[in-house]
């Protein structure tokens, strides 16, 4: 084979190639617009119920002395460890 026709050939399989993934990519993007309708449609018949728990403790709560004293060991132990 000649020069020329290698690189013909070259870029007549680079095209089948990326017309393969381009097909396939539009394919999804289809498939995936379907299922989002579907669930969609299922969603819109059976709402969900959102249950709230009764009590959170608030992010601003102190932990206990317990913990504080757990946690002061666990920092002067890695202190004493690093030097």
């Amino acid at each position: 084979m000649t020069p020329s026709e290698l690189l013909l050939e070259g870029v007549e399989l680079m095209l089948f190639g990326l017309g393969f993934v381009f097909l396939f990519l539009v394919l999804l993007v289809l498939v995936i617009r379907v299922m989002s309708w579907v669930v969609g449609q299922f969603a819109a018949k059976a709402p969900a119920s959102v249950s709230v728990p009764l009590a959170v403790k608030s992010a601003s709560a102190e932990p206990s002395a317990d913990v504080l004293a757990a946690i002061q060991s666990a920092i002067h132990q890695h202190r004493a460890r690093r030097g």
